[in-house]
């Protein structure tokens, strides 16, 4: 079975930076994607970032290019988004979404993902 719990979130002022992560349990092999999506009250998700383990590609919305960066930490087993020069705009519940082997043809969509982490909070303020 699949698993994937997240960790970091928080609050912070504009401008800061905060570390998500993702752990990552339970695919029977080693090519997967992971994607990471954010809700906002009265929103719909949005697909931020996505990391395919295959070859290492990673996908942005264009909201956050330039500002975040995903990466994966093999030795602990995460996929973690580094989220700098924070917006209030960038507040909402910061899910992980995995799907083996890969997407079907749109990384940040979530109909892609078949996994689902519980999500963590990520609230900042102006």
């Amino acid at each position: 079975e699949v698993q994937l719990v997240e960790s970091g979130g928080g609050l912070v002022q504009a401008g800061g930076s905060l570390r998500l992560s993702c752990a990552v349990s339970g695919f029977t092999f080693d090519d997967y994607a992971i994607g990471w999506f954010r809700q906002a009250p009265w929103k719909t998700r949005e697909g931020v970032s996505c990391f395919w383990t295959t070859n290492s590609s990673t996908w942005y919305a264009d909201s956050v290019k330039g500002r975040f960066t995903i990466s994966s930490d093999n030795a602990k087993k995460t996929i973690d988004l580094q989220m700098n020069s924070l917006k209030p705009e960038d507040t909402g519940v910061y899910y992980c979404a995995g799907v083996a082997p890969h997407f079907s043809t749109n990384p940040l969509a979530s109909y892609e993902y078949d996994s689902w982490g519980q999500g963590t909070q990520v609230t900042v303020s102006s």
